[in-house]
């Protein structure tokens, strides 16, 4: 069984942030697992059982505890694609798509 809590933060922030690369990554990590574990919950009686369960016994009821501590204790990991930068050549044909979409001043539109 879990251990009652000693502190209102806890886990320390200071060991989420040694799970994840950035406070930005745990907060969206977090949010996202909240809410699968919320979706969980609301699911249990229609016995569809497509997402899975919290993985740490907690005495928490809120779905973002749960989160929290699970990824504190490792069971849920950042799973986020890394956007690459774009190439100069390709930023200036993007520029170029972009700006030949949209008329530009001084042609023929603009009434007086």
């Amino acid at each position: 069984m879990a251990e009652p809590r000693s502190s209102m933060i806890e886990p320390p922030i200071e060991e989420l942030l040694d799970k994840v690369d950035s406070k930005f990554t745990l907060v969206t990590l977090a949010a996202r697992r909240a809410r699968q574990v919320n979706s969980y919950f609301s699911q249990l009686g229609e016995g569809l059982g497509a997402i899975v369960p919290p993985q740490v016994t907690s005495l928490a009821r809120k779905p973002l505890s749960i989160s929290l501590e699970e990824i504190a204790a490792g069971k849920v990991r950042a799973n986020f694609e890394v956007a690459e930068p774009v190439d100069p050549e390709q930023e200036g044909s993007l520029l170029e798509a972009i700006e030949g979409g949209a008329a530009s001043p001084g042609e023929g539109g603009e009434a007086s």
